[in-house]
């Protein structure tokens, strides 16, 4: 068999005939891409305005930063839950309910009178986006099919790539356009109307599916979970704070807690219960724990240099929150592009095309580094404008292609709870990049004059491309044994696919 058939097999007969059968299913996408890309545009958009609200509410620097710290902490703690949740009881079901929840709390992030009732709705807001998160991915994994799902990853993609590049340059743009007291309310407030067109569409073009037999939802397994990943992310999201340096003990008893919920969730699935997250993700899927150490290291590295840049170009170099967003626009513009493409490309290039993604984001990002340490103030920014731009082409290249890689042979099933378990190490991995690298630049800094901040910049970003390389090692690994494989033929590759073990 085929590698083609093999994946063609992995989603079951009904799979296959929802995505050929279903003739609106790229606008069904469409929708899909919007609400994933208000969800995700969420983590970075708010953070230039935190000035402005900390200021107009009259409150302190900690307390603004759960405006950003709650909806971060919430959105990774229910991203698998969730995703188990809509391979239950409907993926259809769980996006509606999590996107008119995310537009009602955006509407009340927006009119929020005090400090308090904001971080209320941030918290409410972020949950709602990770229960949308991991839905995206599995209704992709339901309604599309080989080539044409390669293509869907692909927009699905860009669509994290760019809404995490772009969010600087969105807030910049939207505190602009709102110029006045309290302007950073339409921060949030522009979600709503495009939320309630994708509300309306949704229900009109996403694929009903019936139900799972498994109705159960492993309480104990999402309470481990829960508190491991709490504990693992809160010292890092209260970081500028001192969080890592007060609560550093907490990393210990998140380990401690993920390895009990792993060995929980083995005892659940050798009772022939209902498992938070199948064992056999882990053990039996072909590159699912690759893709995922993949995707964790590269969004260490991704994640923390827009911050880090931010930092530089306003406070060194001394432009606005817009102007600093539009300087690292290339990058944003090269992903958009090379995801999409990136789409059509992965079926025949398979993991190479992530490897040569991670490559030429090293390169990319290192090239900046070297731009912005030696070159003039006046041209600096033009001049990285080249490294850049082949950063975010690599970068289309490393996100989209290694989630179809990652998610190619997992079960539609359990595709919800396999995005949000990938999706859970993306975010892990993003609040470690947006605590680490914008802590060496601070400490790089250390007060000093103009020249400082180009010593810092160089460090925080140089260290940035470190995990990338990481992942690189990865990919190439994965890369040479896929060619192995195939060299060997691998007839009983099918054997071990949880698809056929006994799964029905």
């Amino acid at each position: 068999m085929s590698a083609q058939a093999r994946r063609e097999g992995s989603g079951g007969p009904s799979a296959g005939a929802v995505g050929e059968a279903d003739p609106r299913r790229w606008s069904a996408l469409w929708v899909t891409l919007v609400a994933g890309f208000m969800s995700l545009l969420d983590v970075t958009i708010v953070a230039v305005a935190l000035p402005s609200m900390q200021r107009d509410l009259h409150t302190s620097a900690p307390a603004i930063q759960w405006v950003v710290s709650g909806y971060a902490l919430a959105f990774a703690l229910v991203l698998v839950t969730a995703g188990r949740l809509g391979d239950t009881i409907g993926r259809r079901r769980i996006f509606l309910i999590a996107l008119g929840g995310f537009v009602l709390c955006s509407a009340c992030a927006g009119a929020a009178p005090s400090i308090v009732p904001l971080v209320v709705a941030r918290i409410a807001q972020g949950v709602c986006a990770g229960c949308l998160a991991p839905q995206n991915s599995a209704l992709i994994q339901q309604m599309f099919r080989g080539a044409e799902r390669g293509r869907a990853f692909g927009l699905f993609g860009a669509t994290v790539g760019v809404s995490s590049a772009v969010g600087p340059v969105v807030g910049g743009l939207i505190l602009t356009l709102a110029d006045g007291p309290e302007g950073w309310r339409w921060i949030f407030y522009v979600n709503v109307p495009v939320g309630l067109i994708a509300l309306a569409l949704g229900i009109r073009l996403l694929p009903r599916t019936a139900p799972s037999d498994g109705r159960r939802l492993d309480l104990p397994g999402v309470a481990l979970l829960g508190a491991g990943v709490l504990a693992l992310m809160l010292p890092l999201v209260l970081a500028e704070s001192g969080g890592v340096g007060a609560l550093w003990w907490l990393f210990a008893v998140g380990a401690a807690l993920l390895v009990v919920f792993a060995r929980w969730e083995r005892r659940v699935a050798a009772r022939h219960g209902q498992p938070l997250l199948d064992p056999r993700l882990v053990t039996s899927t072909r590159g699912y724990v690759t893709g995922a150490a993949i995707a964790t290291l590269y969004f260490v590295g991704f994640s923390g240099v827009w911050l880090v840049f931010a930092l530089f170009f306003q406070n060194g170099l001394g432009y606005s929150p817009l102007s600093s967003g539009l300087a690292v626009t290339p990058f944003a513009i090269g992903s958009a592009v090379a995801a999409a493409v990136a789409g059509r490309l992965v079926e025949r290039l398979g993991r190479l095309l992530t490897v040569c993604g991670l490559a030429a984001v090293a390169a990319g990002l290192g090239g900046t580094v070297l731009t912005l340490r030696w070159a003039p103030d006046d041209i600096a920014v033009w001049l990285q404008t080249p490294a850049l731009l082949l950063g975010g082409l690599g970068s289309g290249c490393v996100i989209s292609p290694n989630i179809t890689m990652t998610l190619r042979d997992v079960p539609v099933r359990m595709a919800g709870a396999a995005g949000g378990a990938l999706q859970t190490g993306q975010r892990l991995g993003g609040a470690v990049g947006t605590a680490a690298l914008p802590g060496l630049f601070y400490m790089a800094l250390g007060g000093g004059d103009h020249t400082h901040y180009r010593s810092a910049v160089a460090l925080a970003v140089g260290c940035g491309i470190l995990p990338v390389l990481g992942a690189l090692v990865l990919a190439v690994r994965d890369w040479l044994r896929d060619r192995e494989r195939d060299g060997r033929g691998c007839p009983d590759e099918v054997a071990h696919s949880p698809t056929h073990a006994g799964q029905g």
